[in-house]
């Protein structure tokens, strides 16, 4: 009896019954159906979120963040070669029919389903919020050293995390950076299409959506071979510093592939592609690796949805920002300062600068420990 006892906890925990967050912890603490299911639903939301948003500005739009590197693989070949389909594919969609009168009604379509999909997926995600109150005896207490982290979480629990200020200012570093990501994949689209009298390549859709996808394949390479080996090497902060001076060059490059063409175009911009948006995912990883350790673990949910509503907001000015001095750097041709395209990559650079900037203390700081919940 006793050798069939070994290693068995004194106190069991209590799993309520009709608790939805019960059921997933004591599906993970028994090993049934865990992860592998889950994870899967999971993997196809986050895929299925991915291929909508990557799909706009107006053609085809590319964000990058460490889960959705599948999804932008496919999405901005959805945005480019879906795009004006009677041009295109002139024997499936004839001339005066629906879509020769509204060409971008195709991609919109396909990627509503793929936004479906998501809604659909949803049905069978687990709950993994408890609807019950956390009381804990003080015997359990003093009998199990486990509770005592509980414990201490549950008199924790209104903590301001307005006040917690390594979360305020990874935060606020995120959104700088945000505002320039969703700025330059606004900018990125219209100048790759704009002609070369304007400062443009003069791309088609199609080549837009080459460039995208490809770099879209790279991040998933990257984030799966290179980052984490890279990571324990410099830590999160500082490979998000060298990340972000790295982009700055490589984007004020980009005026300059203007005046080429042929061969050596296509490979300096996929080149160019690739590096800026491999160095967006590392700024991206970073900060959510910052945000998860600023905080404990019962108070993620309300951190993150502080930072999500944040990033929203700075994304709001991103797109209109973006294509006002686009068009305004058009404008702008002969001009002895900036002229040209040089005057939005340049303003890019300005935002890419500042968070780069605001990433050094005193402002960027980081919780001197890490709770030990979170190792786990």
């Amino acid at each position: 009896m006793e050798e069939g006892n070994i290693g068995e906890p004194l106190l069991k925990k209590k799993y309520y019954e009709n608790c939805p967050g019960c059921k997933v912890d004591e599906a993970k603490e028994l090993k049934k159906d865990v992860t592998f299911r889950n994870l899967l639903n999971l993997w196809i939301v986050v895929l299925c979120s991915a291929l909508p948003i990557s799909s706009l500005f107006p053609f085809l739009y590319f964000m990058v963040v460490a889960a959705w590197g599948v999804g932008l693989v496919f999405g901005p070949a959805l945005g480019g070669y879906l795009a004006q389909p009677t041009e295109k594919y002139p024997y499936l969609f004839p001339k005066g029919s629906i879509w020769d009168k509204f060409p971008y009604f195709l991609p919109c379509f396909v990627i509503s389903m793929f936004a479906l999909a998501v809604a659909i997926a949803c049905i069978w995600l687990p709950e993994t919020l408890h609807n019950h109150s956390v009381s804990i005896d003080n015997i359990e207490v003093l009998e199990s050293g486990s509770n005592v982290a509980d414990n201490d979480k549950t008199t924790r629990k209104d903590e301001s995390l307005f006040r917690n200020w390594p979360l305020m200012s990874s935060i606020l570093v995120f959104c700088v950076v945000s505002l320039h990501d969703v700025a330059y994949s606004e900018v990125f689209s219209l100048w790759a299409v704009s002609p070369r009298k304007l400062g443009g390549l003069n791309f088609t859709t199609d080549d837009v959506g080459n460039v995208l996808a490809i770099s879209g394949l790279s991040i998933i390479i990257f984030q799966l071979g290179i980052y984490q080996s890279l990571q324990r090497i410099c830590g999160p902060i500082v490979l998000a510093r060298i990340a972000g001076m790295l982009a700055i060059p490589i984007l004020q490059s980009y005026p300059f592939m203007a005046k080429l063409s042929g061969f050596k175009l296509y490979i300096l911009i996929y080149i160019a592609s690739i590096l800026k948006n491999v160095m967006t995912e590392i700024i991206s990883t970073a900060f959510f690796i910052l945000q998860n350790i600023a905080v404990e673990q019962h108070q993620r949910g309300v951190a993150n949805g502080i930072c999500m509503t944040a990033m929203s907001a700075f994304k709001v000015i991103g797109p209109a920002a973006g294509g006002a001095i686009l068009t305004l750097s058009q404008k702008r041709l002969n001009a002895s300062f900036l002229p040209g395209t040089h005057l939005v990559f340049f303003a890019l650079n300005a935002v890419e600068g500042l968070g780069v900037l605001l990433m050094f203390k005193p402002f960027l700081t980081t919780k001197k420990k890490i709770p030990t919940e979170q190792l786990h």
